[in-house]
């Protein structure tokens, strides 16, 4: 998928899209960290639709959640385990870009097992109702990255992938 593809200009989308990822996360500390509650809510993970058009999202966002979880009071678990389900969600996503609701519901699953895994071992919170809790986060911040990605298809706009280069 990606050897064909690993240009100058494929490197630099996915460092913009990483950089987007890490700065609304940064930004949103108390949302994107879950303050030891359970509750988390990445706005960043809106992002993850855009990998139903450009694949290049893929390695972005899995770079932008590293940068992201290196700053996570959660530590190694959240480092290694946290980027990892954002790079799952973000293939998942890819792989289901024909049907919006499959590939919406990629982040959703992806990350409330795995992040609300990490989050129930690391604060001692009852695992389901953690899963429960990142899974609701996880699907608002998805909402907002399918309403925006419907809007951005209805306007008709061409998007210059760095793929038509």
């Amino acid at each position: 998928m990606f050897r064909r593809r690993l240009n100058t200009r494929f490197l630099c989308f996915s460092g913009m899209i990483a950089a987007l990822y890490a700065a609304i996360t940064l930004a949103t500390p108390v949302l994107s960290y879950g303050a030891g509650t359970g509750w988390e809510c990445r706005l960043s993970e809106a992002l993850t639709m855009l990998a139903v058009l450009f694949p290049e999202a893929i390695p972005g966002l899995a770079v932008g959640c590293l940068v992201s979880n290196l700053l996570s009071p959660v530590g190694a678990l959240d480092i290694i385990f946290g980027t990892l389900a954002t790079l799952i969600a973000a293939f998942g996503t890819w792989h289901f870009r024909k049907n919006m609701w499959l590939a919406a519901l990629c982040p959703v699953v992806s990350n409330a097992v795995i992040v609300g895994s990490i989050l129930s071992v690391s604060y001692g919170l009852p695992l389901f109702f953690t899963m429960l809790q990142v899974g609701v986060g996880e699907a608002a911040a998805v909402a907002v990255g399918c309403v925006l990605l419907a809007a951005y298809r209805k306007s008709g706009l061409k998007h210059a992938s760095p793929r038509k280069a």
